[in-house]
């Protein structure tokens, strides 16, 4: 016997009431509206991205779901999908790794990235909305030079304060040892 991977999960076309208060159920719309199946590693995907609540890297979502229930290249086809279709909103860490946060229902945020922890910390609700304003100018600015599908990305890097306290304690200083004569 196969074994589908659609599912009829309750949330799955659930009433628009429903689906203004529920992730899931904002993400399973956006999914059928984009023409993409409702699947059970779809679905355990997108359960581990709104757990988790923050931009977080393809390994980090794979470790969180249950073993067997999908396979590392379905997680990054998945998100890949999901990218596509804008349901998720990539950024990086410092290296280059690829981290995805759901993008439904809320505006863009904006995140500090700390380059010796890799922690992840949201822009403050006031500098977000100052940002935001300024890149939805510049956004129209290109759109009226004729330039289309215009989006940005934004990330800032640093070391956060803990890690710099954490390094300044891990780096004592040399004291010069004296010759024994």
């Amino acid at each position: 016997m196969i074994a589908s991977t659609q599912t009829n999960h309750p949330l799955v076309g659930a009433a628009p009431a429903l689906a203004a208060q529920s992730p899931m159920a904002l993400a399973c719309t956006h999914l059928k509206s984009a023409g993409l199946r409702i699947t059970q590693p779809r679905i355990a995907i997108l359960s581990a991205l709104i757990k988790r609540g923050q931009p977080s890297s393809i390994e980090q979502i794979h470790g969180d779901l249950e073993a067997g229930s999908c396979d590392l290249v379905t997680v990054y086809r998945c998100l890949a999908a999901f990218e596509e279709i804008g349901l998720v909103r990539r950024s990086f860490y410092h290296n280059g790794t690829s981290l995805y946060a759901l993008s439904i229902g809320a505006a863009k945020s904006y995140h500090f990235v700390c380059k010796d922890t890799n922690q992840v910390e949201e822009i403050d609700a006031e500098l977000t909305a100052e940002i935001r304003r300024c890149a939805q100018q510049i956004e129209e600015l290109l759109k009226t030079r004729g330039y289309s599908d215009v989006s940005h990305m934004l990330q800032f890097f640093g070391r956060s304060p803990q890690a710099q306290a954490t390094r300044a304690a891990n780096v004592s200083p040399t004291v010069p040892q004296e010759r024994a004569t």
